[in-house]
């Protein structure tokens, strides 16, 4: 490495690949973008990555990184990539968020490049957010197309409508209060208040029995909010009590809380949702855990959720609903596919828009997917 990053353009990154070929840091036509306090944190940013890549990038808990060339190959990908975000925003901006990948991909899924490149670029993306979700505990992005070496590309997997009534319905049977045995005597007469309001019953006539009556909303709260307002799991991890407004039955998202962080979102949700949340809201006060906290959701743990914990909860709901997911790329992100998908169907693109809280209308049009059939019915009724 050099002494001085903002000096030439000879910042290489040491590894075995062939003679004359170096990893630079920064390349030159990033350098030529930046001011020369910009190259020095944009140096430190890129040299941070890249180590990443390739002493950790493949496994990181086994510390198994890529191959010198392929973190080559992503070092110049990924820098052109941070040099298309800076040419939308028309300024120097760190870290790129998963709307920007949205909007790049689309981009490059229309350009003419081979399709294996294109699958190059969704790879070294891939691994791009994935160091930024271990870095800066943002999200993982999940590509809507899925390029396939093959050279064929297809969109990826979202939850049918019957699929998302199924996955509602799952949610309903999902989650329990604490058994009235494992709880201490103090916190039996805290759980025995909060059941006599449950069933509007007096808290002297409570027995342990009434329990067993009583079912949890944290799941199902975290389910539908999802179904309606579709949350990105780093969206679910940051969740706050203060987003929800339940008498106006939408969710309130700050520009400091948001994971895209530039304005403030008003996202809707159904009366069924609100119901849920408001439930959960009073059942939430019991736990410990949330003393010191207005995290909306926490685990068992104590911990924020995440793609991984959610991807579990999902597979657990396909698991109980009957829905099949071999040969399906199904994630937390499925269900936030399907709110893009059929938000658009029935209204419009401004209404998926706002409701998936997306910066740019280029990334919203990726739900424009009208199926052909439902076209001709519109060209018949056009006359």
């Amino acid at each position: 490495m050099s002494g001085n990053p903002t000096k030439g353009c000879d910042n290489i990154l040491e590894a075995n690949l062939d003679p004359g070929r170096h990893i630079k840091i920064v390349p030159s036509a990033n350098r030529e973008q930046l001011s020369e306090k910009q190259i020095v944190d944009y140096h430190s940013y890129r040299e941070s990555f890249l180590k990443w890549l390739l002493h950790m990038g493949k496994n990181p808990k086994k510390a198994i990184g890529y191959s010198p060339y392929t973190v080559y190959e992503s070092g110049y990908r990924s820098a052109a990539f941070d040099r298309w975000v800076w040419e939308q925003e028309g300024n120097y901006r760190l870290p790129p968020d998963t709307d920007d990948a949205d909007e790049y991909m689309q981009e490059v899924a229309y350009s003419d490049n081979a399709q294996s490149t294109k699958g190059k670029i969704e790879e070294m993306l891939k691994r791009y957010f994935r160091w930024l979700a271990q870095k800066y505990g943002s999200s993982e992005w999940e590509p809507t197309f899925s390029f396939e070496s093959g050279g064929t590309s297809k969109p990826r997997d979202f939850l049918t409508t019957e699929e998302r009534r199924q996955i509602r319905e799952s949610a309903l049977n999902h989650g329990s209060i604490p058994s009235y045995n494992n709880l201490s005597a103090e916190e039996r007469n805290q759980w025995k208040s909060y059941v006599s309001k449950v069933l509007d019953k007096p808290i002297d006539d409570v027995t342990p029995d009434d329990w067993d009556s009583i079912d949890g909303w944290k799941i199902t709260s975290i389910v539908w909010a999802s179904l309606d307002a579709g949350l990105r799991p780093v969206e679910v991890g940051r969740a706050k009590t203060t987003w929800v407004d339940t008498t106006n039955e939408v969710l309130r998202i700050p520009h400091e809380e948001s994971s895209k962080n530039r304005e403030n979102w008003i996202v809707s949700i159904t009366e069924r949702t609100a119901s849920a949340l408001e439930r959960w809201l009073q059942e939430r006060e019991q736990y410990g855990r949330y003393d010191e906290t207005d995290t909306l959701w926490l685990t068992t743990h104590g911990n924020p959720y995440g793609s991984q914990s959610l991807g579990r909860l999902l597979k657990r709901l396909c698991e109980d609903s009957g829905i099949r997911t071999e040969n399906r790329q199904l994630s937390w992100y499925a269900i936030r596919h399907s709110v893009g998908t059929y938000m658009t169907a029935e209204r419009d693109l401004a209404a998926t828009k706002a409701q998936l809280r997306h910066k740019s209308v280029k990334t919203t049009m990726k739900y424009d997917q009208v199926p052909v059939e439902d076209r001709r019915d519109a060209l018949d009724k056009m006359g």
